[in-house]
């Protein structure tokens, strides 16, 4: 019955492109013109935050960004599909801004790829917690959307309400990774009675610029006794002068 659903649903909506609505064969994927566009993270990055590197020194063992070098993360690992540039923009932006969570299933395909091996050791999948403010004008926390989609994606448990934004931060842009750690202080914590006590967990969002918001929760996480926690983003910044 699936591929029958699958057809029938291909011939009312066929497949597009992430990026440009252009026709494709398959949900998930790119068009030519998008794919040879798109910049995927690849080596040598980061072995904490993931940023890509512009070169790894010969026969070193591990590969740490200055910016993980001044200041431990509270995470484990972080990974991210995309450079953080105008072909991702567009997959990202109708997502978060323009109502289109359709989007989320492909979207989490892409994200699989680099995050397969931390998915798998995933004892719990939580998304980064939007503010109630912000989350009533856009209705739904786009990193929600794709941890439901990586959940269903991957068969991994899904904790939807595990943290909490509690505190309205102003828009951290333009703000350096120092200013947006102090910003985001105590601003997102564990809900009552979740439970991640012993748990490798997830982190899902969407854009990683300096990795603070991502730090916070998992402070949060590690607080309330989680084993681990790793980070699993659609994008990533790229350019290190932002770290």
């Amino acid at each position: 019955m699936k591929p029958l659903l699958r057809w029938v649903l291909d011939s009312v909506l066929p497949p597009s492109c992430l990026a440009c609505g252009e026709a494709v064969q398959t949900d998930g994927q790119l068009c030519l013109k998008c794919f040879s566009t798109a910049n995927f993270v690849t080596a040598p990055l980061c072995d904490c935050c993931g940023v890509p590197l512009p070169f790894v020194m010969d026969g070193a063992k591990t590969h740490i960004c200055a910016a993980c070098e001044a200041f431990s993360p509270a995470f484990e690992m972080a990974r991210a599909a995309l450079r953080y540039d105008e072909t991702a923009k567009k997959m990202i932006l109708p997502l978060k801004y323009g109502d289109q969570s359709e989007a989320a299933s492909g979207l989490a395909r892409l994200m699989r790829r680099p995050g397969e091996a931390m998915l798998q050791a995933a004892n719990l999948l939580v998304p980064v917690p939007l503010h109630a403010a912000r989350l009533r004008q856009r209705r739904y926390n786009q990193a929600a959307v794709l941890a439901i989609a990586l959940a269903r994606l991957t068969g991994r448990p899904l904790g939807l309400d595990v943290l909490r934004r509690w505190r309205a931060t102003r828009k951290l842009e333009g703000l350096n990774a120092a200013e947006r750690r102090d910003e985001l202080a105590d601003a997102i914590s564990l809900r009552r009675g979740a439970d991640v006590a012993g748990k490798r967990v997830l982190l899902i969002d969407d854009v990683m610029t300096t990795g603070a918001t991502a730090n916070q929760c998992a402070v949060a996480l590690r607080e309330g006794g989680a084993a681990q926690v790793d980070v699993l983003t659609l994008a990533r910044v790229a350019d290190p002068r932002l770290e």
